[in-house]
């Protein structure tokens, strides 16, 4: 009896300090978040919109590191190998669904990492270069039936929702488009407002401004129906691709193994950073809505999101030569 009470407060005294950790002292250090693509694209937007205010909530350094390539792959791999001790987050975008049925990973999305919160959700807009003659997207699809893989659309990386929502629209439209992927959205974007590329889907965080402009003018987007973000336009289900939705969205992951006390803390500094209206009107500002909700309801929504385009993904064989 004495040896079982001396071992039970050796096992308290053992493993108290971390408990303590997780739950009182930590963050200990920098808290370092991955976007998993270059400066310049709709993650990196986020991040760096919700970084501020996270750090004041935390009390510690929040810093981001830009960990581009492979369509977010390269980043998330990274967060994937990262110690469970909290102090490394992915800040996932949509292209990590799909990358988990185009791309053979080092690691799986679910096993690897822990949902703490979505961040944000939004509209996919296809835009054209104002050179451009098309007016809506039934005049690209006009046009690329007449010459068929003519037209180039640019994406952020091949696989990505981008890429597989607009692959879903060929199919269901009996059109060829040609996709050229890029590094991220920031490099695609420098290219559509060229002119170099005639068409870019993309979310609408990181051309929204250059819509208002004039520069780039919105073909359709992939909401249900019309968006208060581009307002005007007429969603693809609307010009006679029904039943088509593919909203894009932004999530903030932990690695799997991380104590729960710390999860939940991160999740609630999410939480109150994004409750916050002057954080909630910046991200609307970009052409996005704040999703927020607890680790359950992320989790329930990236499950969703990998069943329902690797069938896409499947079904039209998209590989990452697509």
């Amino acid at each position: 009896m004495l040896r079982r009470h001396v071992l039970g407060l050796t096992a308290a005294g053992l493993f108290a300090p971390s408990v303590l950790r997780a739950q009182g002292a930590w963050p200990e250090g920098p808290v370092r978040i991955i976007v998993p693509f270059p400066p310049g694209g709709s993650t990196d937007t986020m991040a760096r919109i919700v970084q501020p205010k996270l750090s004041e909530v935390l009390g510690r350094p929040v810093v981001i590191e830009n960990r581009g390539g492979g369509s977010g792959s390269v980043g998330a791999t990274e967060a994937a190998r990262a110690a469970p001790d909290g102090h490394t987050w992915l800040l996932a975008y949509d292209n990590e669904a799909t990358n988990q049925t185009v791309m053979h990973l080092p690691y799986r999305l679910m096993q690897a990492f822990a949902p703490v919160s979505l961040v944000a959700t939004g509209p996919l807009a296809m835009v054209a270069h104002r050179s451009t003659p098309w007016k809506t997207f039934q005049d690209v699809v006009a046009a690329a039936k007449q010459a068929p893989d003519t037209i180039s659309y640019a994406s952020s990386g091949t696989g990505g929702l981008a890429h597989v929502s607009t692959t879903l629209l060929q199919q269901l439209g009996d059109f060829k488009l040609t996709h050229v992927p890029y590094r991220g959205g920031g490099p695609a974007l420098q290219d559509a407002l060229s002119g170099q590329m005639p068409l870019f889907m993309s979310n609408v965080v990181i051309i929204s401004q250059h819509i208002r402009a004039g520069t780039l003018r919105p073909l359709g987007v992939t909401t249900a129906g019309e968006t208060r973000h581009v307002p005007g336009v007429r969603s693809f289900a609307q010009q006679g691709f029904a039943g088509f939705e593919a909203p894009t969205w932004w999530a903030m992951l932990g690695r799997a193994g991380t104590p729960e006390p710390i999860l939940r803390r991160m999740g609630e500094a999410v939480q109150q950073v994004l409750s916050m209206p002057d954080i909630r009107g910046r991200i609307e500002e970009q052409g996005a809505d704040v999703a927020a909700g607890g680790a359950e309801r992320c989790r329930r929504f990236l499950n969703s999101e990998v069943t329902k385009w690797g069938r896409v993904i499947r079904d039209n064989n998209i590989t990452l030569e697509s």
